[in-house]
This record gives C-alpha cells, structure tokens and sequence, in this order.
C-alpha cells in the first residue's frame, strides 16, 4: 500500500499545513504549475515527489519534471500532465494518449477546479485537486489525499487549506 498526497496549482506558493496533511504519505505528486523550483525543493526535502511542469513552470523546473508521466504505482497504471482536460473534455493531446492506451488514472492540473470524476467510455478514473496556491479564480485551495493498494484507490480525502488569499489557522 502506498499513501498518495496529490496537489496541483502552488504557483510559488507552499502553504506549511500541507505537511501535517501529507505527514504519512509515502509520496507527494505534484500536477503541475509548481512556480517556483524552491516549492519543489521544500516538498523534495519533506518525501519523495512525482510531478510534471506547468505552463507558468520556467526552465528550473523544466529541468526537473517532465510534461507528462507514466508509471505505476501499487499496479495502478498513472497517467500525470498538467493540461489536459477531463472527460467528455479532453485536449487533442491527452484524448489520443487516453484513447489509445487508457491508464486505470489520469491526473491534471491547470483549471483549479477540483474534480474527481470517472470516464466511463475510457474506464479511467480522473482527478484534479484543484490549486493549493493563492493565485487563480479558485474560491477554496484544495489537495488530495489516498491509498493505493491491491489495485484499488482507497481512503480519499479531499482536504480544504482555506479560501484563497488566506491561510488555514493551524
């Protein structure tokens, strides 16, 4: 079993309650529009991290995380970019990754809307956590968190950090 702690959206920013909530995750993956590379580094230093770039991400983070990324964790095929839709809605892009060889999850980030939604046509389970960052539209910054574990998701939680432009109290 793997315990997951998804977030998306930091844009340069890296609220400190995302620590407690991701204490006992094994790995944190990160969606995208990190903004800054100390962001990536901080939760780097903190466990493991999975991510891709975004379209603010500058050639520091570039360096660091690709566009899209493959893998499989606990037997769970994952499919991670940070533009890409959802489903009924997908870019060209990612509708001919998903057509083609459907992952059982696919992640983005981008539109700040928190989104957990399956696509029954595809068989894919979809996720987007939202933005745990300040800037965007987004009213409430959002993360993930969940198990994996005998090919199954389990445990998910959809935790807020507070509205955006303010910080949680602790």
């Amino acid at each position: 079993m793997k315990k997951i702690g998804l977030l998306s959206d930091t844009h340069s920013f890296l609220d400190d309650n995302i620590f407690k909530y991701f204490e006992n995750c094994d790995e944190i993956w990160h969606a995208g529009d990190v903004g800054d590379v100390s962001v990536l580094e901080k939760l780097e230093a903190f466990k493991p991290v999975v991510g891709v770039y975004g379209n603010i991400d500058d050639r520091s983070i570039r360096n660091k995380l690709p566009l899209n990324q493959r893998f499989f964790c606990e037997g769970i095929d994952v499919f991670m970019t940070h533009i890409g839709g959802y489903p009924g809605r997908y870019t060209k892009r990612v509708k001919d990754i998903i057509e083609q060889n459907p992952p059982y999850l696919y992640i983005c980030g981008h539109s700040h809307i928190l989104k957990i939604v399956p696509d029954k046509k595809n068989n894919v389970l979809h996720m987007n956590p939202g933005a745990c960052g300040h800037h965007g539209f987004h009213q409430m910054r959002t993360i993930i968190r969940f198990d994996i574990a005998d090919k199954k998701i389990e445990n998910l939680d959809v935790i807020e950090l507070g509205a955006r432009g303010t910080l949680k109290s602790k």
